[in-house]
């Protein structure tokens, strides 16, 4: 008796046991876990799915000789069950280098195969973020070698995407438009708004986006995916999290990092908190002496004096502060419900626009000071999807958000004491209905509509820094309220395996009012109107001949209808010139062809090459202007020439991507991207001039080596010159930021820096990174950037996970 109930319960123990086993699943880089691995065995049949923590069942699989574990984006593990047992139920996946079939999300805010895309489109992973260690998102970008980044200054970061920018680019955070009513064509630091320590994913779309994301989607759109709150799959408090701390000797900068997550069942949340610190930018020792920072200005006994600068190489001023907070709570109903409320907010210090204070005016500094102050963004969103199949939508995403944004601009010439500042607060709101059905096998139709509204309020002001006496001054807007309303829908059919085809059409009413001021500027009229619609559209075709094969052919139009910035804006734009208001403005439209093929070769090597040719029609530029039939006016004391935003021109620019990748073996891997790219615009005279936001040919090549817990990258960036004969006629009025041919003449040498990053997991929780940027203290200015780019930088970093 007693012998039967000890074989009783060591039967019960060792069958719960077997019950109880579970696989766990991790990507072999990061060590982090793997949800919605698929694992599969022919004999015995079965099959099961991870779970947010890395975790399936595999009782089912016991006996199997080969069992698969799949995940798009990796490569397919495929174990014996008594292998698994060797490796003690834990399984490491490796990142593949040349899926085709990597699911993304930009094209169409649905996830789908880059396979059935005819579009460009280039994903950064959370690894890749977590290697390059960047110190803003436009440093991220700009890593990828795939995207320009123009810097004015330390805080900022202005992307350049196929001879476009600024307002011509679209910036999505987790399916919302940041994008606002104030976006000008000059360059643009809003991207900083976005932590990047709070990013999962990002995505860059090449060319036209404007059948789904409407106004300014001409050139690209940078889509950010933030980090999601994960329910707990058990009765269990699942609790997961990051902390991160970031140093960078080239401006001493020191940055912080938490997120805590909380999963229940059916309520979870995320919370995130980063703090930067940066400090002057040093520059490197080898390259133009034009470049370097001699004398700067400071303010001693209430007099403004030029001070010699103790170390040239250091850009005073140049640093700042910045905190970014995100807070995510989802809730889960159903299996087809679920709920998501979201909040961020940045916000930086006062920080120097650096390269208007390199300008010089009668061999003494023009400005005395020239900030921005607080750049702040906040953003409250709520989302809701369901998954029904029915009649009208096989998934529904709505989206509502409110955001805020606040700038400000404070300027004071050298020797004189009106200190002036304009303020800028626009609140912005938006409602996104998308919605996806299937036909039938072959037939695939997404819809939505979107609706957006933006409210500026701009105010002036003049400080005298000598009595304190302030007054009020000309705004740089005037009040304005700027919405648009659209309808879009895409349609897909397969007529096979090998042949795929996509269409979509969108139509967008845009309207705009804007009240101005005229006590400080005899405007010749009191207010304007615009209310206006646009229609644009896209076709493709990609063609698989063989899995291992993908091409493409897109049509698309995109547009960007006038904003506040175009229509309604007063300052100076450059010494001697004043923008004006100008309400008679049209909508500006592209027309995009892209051809593109990809290519690898037995999961060793890969090829992709893209061509776009792209002309913008009724282009909105600047140009010389009447106001009140004069052709100058006196503008913050000084005789200035009168210029506006006008439908006067077209532009032209086409080019190649190129991208290889080989692996060579033992984790060794080699990666070169490349882009070359030309435009034109149309000149006041008819003549042609370069186009400024075509950057000169730029990219990157990496020599990288990963091995289960150690992954290491020597890189190159490099881009060629802008000589004074290439230059764009509107930088060549930019001497002061540029070096000195041997003729006299502003030009860009090329440049380029070696770099090397690696990245170690020392257990679970901890891992190390860092490396060291610029190895040969290269001295360079990026084309059409004011801001030096770092000498050598040495990065550290220490992150845990819990």
């Amino acid at each position: 008796m007693r012998r039967n109930y000890i074989i009783t319960i060591t039967l019960f123990f060792v069958a719960r046991a077997i019950i109880a086993q579970e696989v766990l699943v991790k990507d072999r880089q990061s060590l982090s876990n793997l949800g919605f691995v698929a694992i599969s065995s022919p004999e015995p049949q079965a099959s099961a799915v991870t779970d947010m923590r890395g975790l399936a069942p595999v009782q089912a699989f016991a006996g199997a000789d080969s069992i698969f574990f799949t995940m798009l984006g990796y490569e397919t593990k495929v174990l014996s069950y008594k292998a698994l047992e060797r490796k003690k139920f834990v399984v490491y996946m490796q990142p593949s280098e040349f899926n085709l079939g990597e699911v993304v999300v930009s094209a169409n805010r649905w996830a789908q195969s880059r396979r059935d895309i005819p579009l460009k489109i280039s994903k950064i992973r959370q690894t890749d973020i977590a290697l390059s260690n960047p110190q803003t998102t436009a440093d991220l970008i700009g890593g990828s070698g795939e995207v320009f980044i123009q810097k004015s200054q330390q805080g900022g970061g202005s992307p350049m995407i196929r001879g476009f920018a600024t307002n011509r680019l679209l910036i999505s955070v987790d399916g919302v438009r940041m994008n606002n009513a104030i976006y000008r064509s000059g360059n643009l630091q809003n991207i900083i708004s976005i932590d990047p320590f709070a990013i999962e994913s990002a995505e860059i779309l090449f060319g036209p986006g404007s059948v789904i994301y409407g106004s300014d989607a001409i050139g690209g759109v940078m889509a950010f995916s933030t980090l999601k709150p994960i329910l707990s799959k058990t009765d269990d408090l699942l609790v997961n999290g990051s902390a991160i701390s970031r140093f960078s000797s080239a401006n001493g900068s020191l940055s912080s990092h938490m997120h805590l997550g909380i999963g229940r069942r059916k309520w979870a949340s995320v919370s995130s908190f980063s703090f930067n610190r940066f400090g002057d930018l040093r520059m490197g020792r080898f390259g133009p002496d034009e470049y370097l920072r001699k004398e700067y200005v400071q303010r001693l006994d209430s007099i403004d004096r030029v001070v010699t600068n103790d170390n040239p190489l250091v850009q005073k001023p140049s640093g700042y502060e910045q905190i970014s907070m995100m807070q995510k709570i989802r809730f889960q109903p159903t299996d087809a419900w679920n709920f998501e409320y979201a909040f961020f907010y940045s916000e930086t210090g006062d920080y120097s626009r650096y390269d208007r204070l390199l300008r010089y005016r009668n061999s003494l500094p023009r400005s005395a000071e020239w900030n921005y102050g607080p750049q702040l963004w906040l953003m409250n969103k709520l989302e809701a999807t369901h998954q029904a199949y029915r009649r009208m939508y096989d998934y529904m995403t709505l989206r509502l958000a409110h955001q805020l944004a606040e700038e400000s601009r404070i300027d004071r010439d050298f020797g004189k004491n009106l200190r002036n500042r304009t303020n800028e607060k626009v609140n912005a709101y938006s409602l996104n209905a998308d919605f996806t059905k299937r036909l039938s096998e072959k037939q695939l139709i997404t819809y939505g509509i979107e609706g957006v509204w933006n409210d500026v309020l701009s105010q002036g002001r003049q400080e005298n820094i000598a009595s304190g006496l302030v007054n009020q001054a000309a705004s740089r807007y005037p009040r304005s309220m700027w919405a648009s309303v659209a309808a879009f829908a895409t349609f897909q059919h397969r007529f096979s395996d090998k042949l795929l085809l996509s269409a979509g059409g969108r139509y967008n009413q845009f309207i705009l009012n804007a009240d101005f001021d005229t006590t400080y500027f005899p405007f010749p009229y009191t207010n304007a109107k615009l209310n206006q619609g646009a229609l644009t559209g896209s076709a493709g075709l990609v063609y698989n001949p063989v899995r291992s094969w993908t091409i493409g052919l897109n049509l698309a139009t995109g547009f960007r209808a006038p904003n506040v910035d175009d229509l309604g804006k007063l300052f100076d734009s450059e010494p001697g010139s004043v923008m004006v208001p100008n309400p008679d403005l049209k909508a500006e439209y592209a027309y995009n062809i892209d051809l593109g093929v990809a290519k690898s070769f037995d999961e060793r090597a890969r090829i992709d090459i893209s061509a776009f040719y792209t002309l913008l029609d009724q282009a909105l530029v600047r140009r010389h202007f009447l106001f009140n039939g004069q052709d100058s006016i006196l503008y913050a004391g000084e005789l200035s020439r009168v210029l506006a935003i006008q439908n006067a021109a077209s532009a032209v620019v086409y080019g190649l991507q190129a991208g290889a990748e080989l692996k060579l073996g033992a984790g060794f891997a080699l990666y070169s991207h490349l882009t070359w790219q030309k435009g034109e615009e149309e000149l006041d005279d008819g003549s042609k001039s370069p186009l400024r936001h075509a950057a000169p040919m730029f990219g990157i090549s990496r020599f990288s080596f990963s091995h289960h817990k150690l992954r290491m990258e020597l890189y190159a960036n490099y881009s060629a010159a802008v000589k004074f004969d290439q230059m764009p006629q509107e930088e060549i009025s930019k001497d002061y930021m540029y070096a000195v041919d041997t003729d006299g003449n502003p030009w860009s040498p090329s440049w380029y820096t070696l770099n090397f990053k690696a990245m170690y997991q020392l257990n679970d929780q901890f891992m190390v990174s860092g490396g060291i940027e610029n190895i040969t203290d290269r001295r360079y200015r990026p084309y059409s950037s004011g801001l030096v780019a770092p000498g050598r930088n040495l990065i550290f970093a220490l992150q845990m996970k819990f």
